[in-house]
């Protein structure tokens, strides 16, 4: 855990969020400033800055990220139209909080590409 990191502090409850989704390894809650009507973020209950930082150990923890994610999506009916999974990683890439997460995007359609 990083004592400066949102996600982080969201974890330790030490800021609200509405959490949709948690198992041992990661959680998934909703975004503060939704882009589309479902916007969920899910990251890992362990710190790791970004993409470009994972392990080879970290490598269990994102696949069980994306396991989590379909069965979310799946759970709320989100896989009949679709939806999109973003990670931004760095500041070129639009990355704003340097712990990993995942954006869960439904509930419209995306266009390509995007932005």
């Amino acid at each position: 855990m990083s004592e400066s990191c949102i996600f982080c502090k969201i974890l330790n409850k030490e800021i609200p969020s509405e959490i949709v989704f948690e198992d041992e390894v990661s959680i998934g809650f909703s975004d503060r400033f939704p882009v589309s009507p479902t916007h969920v973020l899910f990251i890992p209950k362990k710190h790791i800055e970004s993409l470009d930082k994972l392990t080879e150990e970290d490598s269990g923890v994102v696949g069980r990220i994306f396991m989590n994610i379909s069965k979310f999506a799946r759970e709320k009916g989100l896989n009949g139209d679709g939806y999109r999974v973003v990670n931004n990683m760095g500041s070129n890439g639009g990355q704003t909080v340097f712990h990993i997460h995942f954006h869960l995007l439904a509930g419209r359609a995306h266009a390509w590409p995007p932005g």
